[in-house]
């Protein structure tokens, strides 16, 4: 039986969840003793969120007691994979627990100041899996939102299924995409990560694949075969982490099948063209008349889509894009607490709370009432204001990371290697070792990355996009489209 998961909570976390109970009079209260369960299997130790009606969304309970519990993990000798997955087969975490948050601010600047403290607990959490010293498996399998993303998308493998749906829904409710979107969304292919953070455009599992969020690709039914046949893998204890993530890369190959030959990636193409052409630009403003120079349905429809999203949260969101291109991983999580607390200050900026309420409520008739934004629309928000909720006052609360020994704090992720090959990387290795022709480049990724499953059809389409033939047949990159 899985262990229950009693570890202390910090006062942080404490605080959180009794101003949450006090502030969600209409929910029945909850027991957490076991909203999070721990396993050892051999050699793997498990993760379970548990809280299957809830979507497994994401409490300060929960996150108090994960956090320890990794490093914990972290210095054991035993401990030679951590898995984490969520409980039932509808979610593996739908973000966090939003509807508390709102509540809580409602109440007030103690409310407010225990929302900020749930944030600095779970960026805390998000970091620390980022620079985790020991192989991180996520088992992406259904929805996977928000809040999950951050639990998922920082570790070094990252497991979609049939069931997967990814979505970063921040500006649906007032929000911003945090988690540590501002540093893995930047480094997406083009500006796919642009385009995901401002629409919340939600990807099934293969298209999760195909845009290089997850790193894997298996069929739901194989996932605890696949945990027992992890808990069976021996390390020895002068093995590295390198060696150690390929020995596991190599062992979850096994478990792929192939990808359904129905399900083309529905943002390459055209449609990949467009998101580059129309994302590319800094203001909302121009990515609103790039969409309307495109004049077609999908342009159409995405400009509905940013009309509906709160219009000061899509500016702020652009600006987090941009800023944490450069951004590392520890400047990220650090500058997005900065800007969450601006967030839940239901004074300066009530889209929030108002964005919560209005998702999550319904009318009589079951119709869902739009959020009332403030302001209204993008015309009456300017650049000047959404940089204000980017800037850091003097004197305010900070983020205190864990400290990992040895760690340093890198600009990009050292496992980035494990998914598909990205744009970047067939770029480099388009100018690595001499000039190819278009079918030497191709043997060449492949190689390198070892025949996985779905190169070659990423390969079809970056080549489409972005490689031509010169002069003798020698492969060129495109210029990039004015």
């Amino acid at each position: 039986m899985p262990l229950r998961a009693r570890i202390g909570v910090n006062a942080m976390a404490q605080n959180s969840r009794s101003q949450s109970t006090a502030a969600t009079a209409a929910d029945e209260v909850e027991n957490t003793d076991d909203d999070v369960l721990f396993d050892s299997i051999k050699g793997v130790r498990t993760i379970t969120l548990n809280r299957p009606k809830k979507l497994n969304a994401l409490s300060a309970s929960m996150a108090g007691k994960i956090l320890p519990r990794l490093l914990e993990w972290q210095k054991s000798q035993m401990a030679n994979v951590i898995v984490i997955k969520g409980a039932g087969d509808r979610a593996f975490c739908a973000g966090g627990d939003v509807a508390v948050l709102a509540a809580q601010n409602r109440t007030g600047p103690e409310g407010q100041q225990a929302s900020i403290d749930y944030f600095a607990l779970e960026y805390k959490l998000d970091n620390l899996i980022a620079k985790y010293t020991k192989p991180y498996v996520a088992f992406m399998d259904g929805i996977t939102m928000g809040g999950g993303v951050g639990l998922s998308l920082h570790g070094h493998f990252r497991i979609a299924t049939e069931r997967t749906v990814f979505s970063m829904p921040e500006t649906t409710i007032g929000f911003f995409p945090d988690v540590g979107a501002s540093f893995f969304l930047p480094r997406l292919d083009g500006y796919l990560g642009t385009y995901l953070a401002l629409t919340s455009e939600r990807l099934g599992g293969v298209q999760a694949y195909w845009a290089g969020v997850a790193t894997h690709y298996i069929h739901s039914s194989s996932l605890q075969d696949l945990q027992d046949r992890l808990a069976e893998l021996e390390f020895n204890d002068h093995d590295d982490l390198q060696w150690r993530l390929e020995h596991i890369n190599s062992t979850i190959e096994e478990y792929t099948t192939g990808l359904p030959h129905n399900e083309p990636f529905k943002l390459g193409g055209e449609t990949r063209r467009a998101i580059d052409r129309c994302f590319r630009y800094n203001t909302i403003d121009e990515i609103m008349q790039a969409l309307r120079n495109e004049d077609s349905e999908w342009a159409n429809q995405t400009i509905r889509t940013l009309r509906s999203r709160s219009p000061i949260a899509l500016r702020v969101t652009l600006l987090e894009m941009r800023y944490g291109a450069a951004w590392t991983i520890n400047t990220a999580f650090m500058r997005e607490f900065h800007m969450a607390q601006k967030f839940m200050n239901d004074t300066l900026h009530p889209d929030f709370v108002e964005g919560v309420e209005k998702q999550l409520a319904r009318s009589l008739d079951g119709v869902k009432v739009p959020p009332s934004w403030k302001p209204s629309s993008i015309e009456e928000t300017t650049d000047a204001m959404a940089l204000g909720y980017l800037e850091i006052e003097d004197g305010a609360q900070g983020l205190d990371l864990v400290k990992v020994p040895g760690e340093v704090d890198f600009a990009n992720y050292p496992h980035g290697w494990l998914g598909l090959p990205s744009e970047n990387a067939v770029r480099i290795m388009l100018g690595k070792g001499g000039k190819k022709t278009i079918g030497e480049l191709e043997k060449a990724v492949l190689k390198q990355w070892d025949n996985k499953v779905g190169v070659q059809e990423k390969l079809r389409d970056v080549f489409e996009r972005k490689i031509k033939e010169g002069p003798g047949g020698i492969a060129e990159w495109k210029v990039e489209e004015a």
